[in-house]
C-alpha cells in the first residue's frame, strides 16, 4: 500500500489505465490532472487546466484522455504529449458535467445542461469534436447531474441520476443512441458504480450489475437482464471482453508503447473452466446488438448466431420433427356434421298436441260463482271474459276491477258475475290465435265498463245522501 502525494488542494477523481499496469490518473482543485507511476510513487505527467475538471476517461488502449471541466470546455488529451489535441465547447449549462469513452470506438459520450438547465447527452467524435454528432439529444429537466457507464460488449449507454432513482439505459446504433427502456426506483442515489462484465451471473442472462447507495446506509445491487429462457451460452450478449492482465507495464506505457489489453472468452468462465485468453485487436467490437436484444423475448437457439471469437461454433440443438397432422374435413363433411348438430335442438312435436295443451304455465282456477240478483239485462256485444289470456299469472277478478258497491241499493249496479264460459270466451279467435292488438281492445272495453260503474256509484252516493237529508229533516 502507498501513499502518493502530490496535488495541492483535494482530489476529486482517480482513473486507471486500462491497458497499461499501475498507471493512475488523478484530477484535483489545482485545475490539473497527474499520471502517476504507483510502483515508483511519483507523477510522471501533469495535464494543465484552466478550471476545475469534473469528469475523465480513458480510452481504450490508454493513449488518450478526455475531460470536462468547469469553464464548459471538453478536451480530448494525448497525455504523453502533456497537451490536448482538441479542444471544443461542451454544455453550456452552469452545473456540472460528465464523460465517458465508448469503449474501442472514436467516440466519446457527455452528459450536462442546457443554458436552460434541461438535462442533456451528446455523442462527439474524438477526430472532430467542434460540434456533437447530430446535436445534444435532449434528456428531461431533472436537476440531477446524469453520471454515464458504457457496456462495450452490448454496446449501451447507462444513465443514473445523481439524486434520483432512475437508470435509463440507451443503444449506440449507427452513431446515435437510441432509447431502450429505464429502470425506476423511488430511492434516491448518491453514487453508482458497474461490475465488470466477467463477474455477471451469465446463467440468467445478466447483462450489467450496478451498485447504488441508498440514503448513505447501505448499497442496493441492481441486475439487468435479457429475459430469455435458452439454458446454453447466449455469445451475442457475451462477446469476449477485457480481461485481468494488462498490455504493457508502466515503464513500456511511459516509455510511449500502446495496445489493447488481452481479452477472455466468457464462454469458458460460463462452463466453469479457466478463462480463455484471447489475443485482443484493436477493431471495435464488430457486432451491434439490435434494440429487440434488450426488450423482447429471446429467439431460438437455433436462431443466435455464435461469437466470431470462439474457436468452434456452438453446435445446434436438434430440432422436434414436426406434429403430423390429418388432412382437413372437406365442406360436405362439415356441412353434414353442422346439420348433425343442429338436429339434436328440433322441437319434438307430439301427435296428439293438438288435443291437450302444453302450456308450461299454470292452469288458473276458475273463480267461484256467485249467486247474487241480477239487473235488467242489458247485454253489449262483447262481454268481459274471467281472464286476458291463460298465460297471464292470474285472472283478472271483476270484484277486483271495481269498487265495492253500496248494500243499500244492491239491485241498481249490475255486478259482473263469473261464468262458465272457457277461458276462450270473449276473444274474438281461438286462444292459440290472440295477438296484441285484442288483448289491447279487450283491456280498452273494460276501462269503458269500469267507468261507467264508477259514475253509477257516484249517483248512487249521492242519492243515498238525498234519502238521508231527507229522513232527518223529518225527524
Amino acid at each position: 500500500m502507498k501513499q502518493l502525494s502530490g496535488h495541492s488542494r483535494k482530489v476529486g477523481h482517480v482513473l486507471f489505465n486500462p491497458a497499461a499496469a499501475n498507471v493512475l490518473a488523478t484530477s484535483s482543485g489545482d485545475y490539473t490532472v497527474k499520471l502517476w507511476d504507483v510502483e515508483a510513487g511519483s507523477p510522471r505527467l501533469t495535464l494543465k487546466h484552466t478550471d476545475i475538471v469534473q469528469s475523465l476517461s480513458w480510452s481504450a488502449n490508454g493513449s488518450l484522455l478526455v475531460t470536462t471541466s468547469r469553464d464548459k470546455k471538453l478536451r480530448i488529451w494525448d497525455v504523453r504529449q502533456e497537451a490536448p489535441a482538441h479542444v471544443a465547447q461542451g454544455h453550456a449549462g452552469a452545473k456540472n458535467s460528465r464523460v465517458t469513452w465508448l469503449g474501442e470506438h472514436d467516440r466519446v459520450a457527455t452528459t450536462g445542461f442546457s443554458k436552460m438547465s434541461d438535462r442533456q447527452l451528446g455523442l462527439w467524435d474524438i477526430r472532430d469534436p467542434k460540434e456533437p454528432v447530430g446535436g445534444f439529444q435532449m434528456l428531461d429537466a431533472i436537476s440531477g447531474v446524469c453520471m454515464p457507464f458504457w457496456d462495450d460488449s452490448t454496446q449501451c449507454l447507462y444513465l443514473a441520476g445523481k439524486g434520483d432513482g432512475n437508470i435509463r439505459y440507451f443503444e449506440y446504433e449507427h452513431d446515435k443512441f437510441e432509447y431502450l427502456s429505464e429502470y425506476k426506483s423511488a430511492d434516491p442515489q448518491r453514487g453508482v458504480a458497474f461490475l465488470p462484465k466477467r463477474g455477471v451471473n451469465m446463467h440468467e442472462n445478466e447483462v450489467m450489475r450496478a451498485f447504488k447507495t441508498v440514503n448513505d446506509s447501505y448499497i442496493e445491487p441492481i441486475s439487468f437482464i435479457v429475459p430469455r429462457r435458452a439454458e446454453v451460452f447466449q455469445g451475442d450478449i457475451y462477446p469476449p471482453v477485457v480481461g485481468t492482465k494488462p498490455a504493457m507495464s508502466a515503464a513500456e506505457w511511459f516509455e510511449g508503447a500502446e495496445g489493447l489489453p488481452p481479452k477472455i472468452d466468457l464462454e469458458s468462465v460460463y462452463e466453469g473452466e479457466e478463462p480463455t485468453e484471447i489475443p485482443a485487436t484493436s477493431k471495435p467490437v464488430s457486432r451491434v446488438p439490435s434494440s429487440s436484444t434488450m426488450l423482447s423475448p429471446s429467439k431460438k437457439d437455433a436462431e443466435q448466431a455464435p461469437s466470431k471469437q470462439r474457436p468452434e461454433p456452438m453446435k445446434e440443438p436438434p430440432q422436434p420433427s414436426p406434429a403430423l397432422r390429418s388432412p382437413p374435413p372437406s365442406m360436405k363433411e362439415q356441412t353434414s356434421s353442422i346439420a348433425a348438430l343442429a338436429s339434436k335442438f328440433d322441437d319434438k312435436e307430439d301427435s296428439s298436441s293438438g288435443e291437450d295443451d302444453t302450456s308450461s304455465f299454470e292452469e288458473v282456477a276458475k273463480p267461484i260463482e256467485r249467486h247474487q240478483p241480477r239487473a235488467p239485462e242489458k247485454h253489449t256485444q262483447n262481454t268481459e271474459p274471467e281472464a286476458i289470456t291463460r298465460k297471464l299469472s292470474s285472472p283478472i277478478s271483476p270484484t277486483k276491477l271495481a269498487a265495492p258497491i253500496s248494500p243499500s241499493k244492491p239491485a241498481s249496479s249490475a255486478p259482473l258475475s263469473s261464468s262458465s264460459q272457457p277461458l276462450s270466451a270473449g276473444f274474438p279467435a281461438p286462444l292459440d290465435q290472440i295477438t296484441l292488438r285484442d288483448i289491447k281492445t279487450l283491456l280498452e272495453t273494460q276501462s269503458r265498463t269500469i267507468m261507467g260503474q264508477s259514475e253509477k256509484i257516484a249517483a248512487l252516493t249521492e242519492e243515498v245522501d238525498r234519502l238521508k237529508n231527507t229522513i232527518g229533516d223529518r225527524m
